[in-house]
């Protein structure tokens, strides 16, 4: 029997914290510790978790598997998890009872698995363990923490709407950098001056270039079937505007990804704009921002670059 290919794939790693509201069992953990927290999950092994924060998001992106032949997905989802087989089995249940077509898994007692990512091809990882997540970002893997509470989701809705920040998300960090130590005018003289010169690729642009990917079948698909509807929309949320802008836009175009909206808001609150909006995920690298929009819309912190460093004591930083 072949080996399953994952190559021409887009394939997510998610954690079950992210995919299920897990506040229950992890109450049970932290109160009463490992043997309990086992003893709960075997207790309500056929009780079904609730949908968790990225929930929305795997379901949707899941159903555009009808593009493409069941034995040859365009999505593979699997579940990256630190429970240990055992209590593994109730989010493998809890999958089977929402009808998610997810099928692996791995699950190392206690450890975070997201040393696998690059053996299994993928473009992210989310979970709701944020050491977890920044440990792979440290280690150059494109991951995300999940932000905020369950949301709401219609399971009779197929579309699917992602949100991302531009700087540390799309490319990596250097412009922010340059404002962090000049300040908005040597910011925007910086950018100008290098308007004709792309940003390097951040964390997450292999992601978007996946998605494109879809997106290109589902084209297809419309050319085939004038009745066919566009499920899946893209758009860019950043803090930058004109004359900032431009280099954004041309750094998408030599990377050969493409976003269907942006939205260049020059420090307009992000969170009335994705209310609006209304993602069903969106990406950002800066955890002030994402304050605003985890109230409303299913949002991920990207730990990456200089502003997601830790602090150092000040009497490190002291000459």
């Amino acid at each position: 029997m072949a080996a399953y290919e994952l190559t021409n794939r887009l394939v997510i790693g998610i954690a079950s914290s992210a995919l299920f509201d897990l506040a229950q069992s992890d109450a049970v953990f932290r109160e009463q510790g490992e043997d309990s927290y086992r003893a709960y999950q075997e207790a309500h092994l056929n009780d079904t978790l609730r949908p968790g924060v990225a929930f929305p998001f795997i379901r949707r992106l899941l159903t555009l598997n009808d593009l493409s032949d069941e034995a040859d997905p365009l999505v593979e989802i699997i579940v990256l998890s630190r429970n240990d087989p055992d209590t593994g089995l109730r989010v493998m249940r809890s999958i089977k009872a929402h009808e998610l077509s997810i099928s692996r898994a791995i699950f190392m007692q206690g450890r975070s698995p997201y040393k696998f990512m690059p053996a299994l091809n993928m473009s992210l990882f989310l979970s709701a363990n944020d050491r977890d997540v920044r440990e792979a970002v440290s280690q150059g893997l494109p991951a995300g923490h999940v932000l905020g509470g369950p949301y709401q989701d219609d399971a009779k809705d197929r579309d699917l709407r992602i949100s991302f920040d531009f700087d540390g998300v799309l490319a990596t960090d250097a412009s922010e950098q340059v404002y962090q130590a000049g300040g908005i005018e040597g910011f925007r003289a910086h950018e100008v001056l290098n308007a004709a010169v792309p940003h390097d690729a951040g964390p997450l642009k292999d992601f978007l270039a996946n998605i494109n990917r879809i997106q290109r079948r589902e084209e297809e698909e419309r050319r085939k079937d004038n009745g066919y509807r566009i499920r899946l929309h893209v758009s860019l949320v950043t803090a930058r505007n004109a004359p900032a802008h431009e280099r954004a836009v041309m750094s998408l175009k030599r990377w050969g990804v493409t976003v269907n909206d942006a939205f260049f808001l020059g420090g307009i609150d992000k969170g009335e704009i994705v209310k609006v909006l209304k993602p069903h995920i969106f990406f950002d690298d800066q955890e002030s921002h994402l304050a605003s929009t985890s109230r409303t819309t299913p949002s991920v912190h990207v730990p990456f670059g200089k502003i997601n460093e830790p602090a150092m004591p000040d009497d490190v930083q002291k000459p």
